[in-house]
């Protein structure tokens, strides 16, 4: 069983817990939430029953918000405490974040803070971790945008990601490039607050002389940024220059084969434990690999 392979030499032992914390920046949209939120959630719990899966968020904004209302979510370091004070003693923490950026360094310090609680605490890769990951994501958003694409009617497709000022910004510029490599001329990357910018993208544009375009979301939720960044300002921005613009207000989130690819990174982190690197550079050091 996939817990035994985390458990190693300790599996079976009845004061053995182990859960999976699920992370997500959070939304205050109902509808979206229950499309991608709770849909991964439900997924994941689907996928490893043998863990206790509960949820916290990362937005303070978001959880204000939601209080108000009635809701209430926890932060991920009130959720690990929680979790400690239950008795678990092993936990996987898997963020539905898009980039090794800001939210995840955020969440890694709140895993180290209390790493010590635990016997055993991993933390899974953001969805766009790797090459191999942003080549996935790639291909699955072409096809299923396919339709939106066409070089006769000079119909593109537009990707809007959120943007971050971390280095982790490339890896919009990396799909943006994994597009055209793939054989998707069509489909571009912008970011409202990061780099490609609407203006790099604006260019792209011209420079292929479209009149058409499709925006999509690159975010996992299709909120607020969707609905006002999106929907509004870079359409109206869009259509000033004389392009039809289009919306689909979809969130990465709802994608299945999206889905899996974070169902993926919570059985990679069930069956590998994460490298060290200064354990590594010891081995080297005493020739031992």
């Amino acid at each position: 069983m996939i817990i035994c392979l985390l458990l190693c030499a300790v599996c079976g032992q009845a004061q053995e817990k182990t859960a999976l914390l699920m992370v997500h920046f959070g939304t205050t949209y109902d509808e979206t939430r229950a499309r991608t939120i709770d849909a991964i959630n439900a997924k994941a719990a689907e996928t490893f029953p043998e863990l206790t899966l509960r949820e916290a968020y990362t937005s303070r904004i978001v959880i204000r918000k939601l209080k108000g209302r009635g809701i209430e979510k926890k932060t991920p370091l009130e959720a690990l405490l929680q979790l400690r004070a239950e008795g678990f003693t092993h936990v996987i923490v898997q963020s539905t974040t898009l980039l090794e950026g800001a939210e995840m360094e955020s969440l890694r310090r709140d895993v180290a803070s209390v790493e010590r609680f635990f016997k055993d605490i991993r933390v899974g890769a953001p969805l766009l971790y790797d090459v191999t990951d942003c080549q996935r994501v790639a291909d699955i958003l072409a096809a299923r945008h396919a339709g939106a694409a066409s070089e006769k009617q000079k119909a593109h497709v537009v990707l809007v990601g959120h943007g971050t000022y971390t280095p982790a910004t490339a890896t919009y510029s990396q799909i943006d490039y994994m597009f055209t490599a793939q054989g998707h001329p069509l489909f571009h990357v912008g970011t409202i607050e990061g780099y490609p910018t609407f203006e790099t993208m604006h260019e792209r544009l011209k420079a292929a002389k479209a009149r058409r375009v499709t925006l999509v979301p690159l975010l996992f939720v299709a909120g607020d940024h969707a609905s006002n960044d999106i929907a509004v300002d870079w359409k109206e921005a869009l259509e000033a220059e004389g392009l039809q613009v289009s919306c689909c207000l979809e969130g990465l989130g709802e994608i299945p084969e999206i889905q899996d690819i974070y169902i993926e990174h919570i059985r990679h982190s069930l069956q590998d434990a994460p490298v060290d690197i200064m354990k590594k550079k010891e081995a080297y050091a005493a020739g031992r690999e």
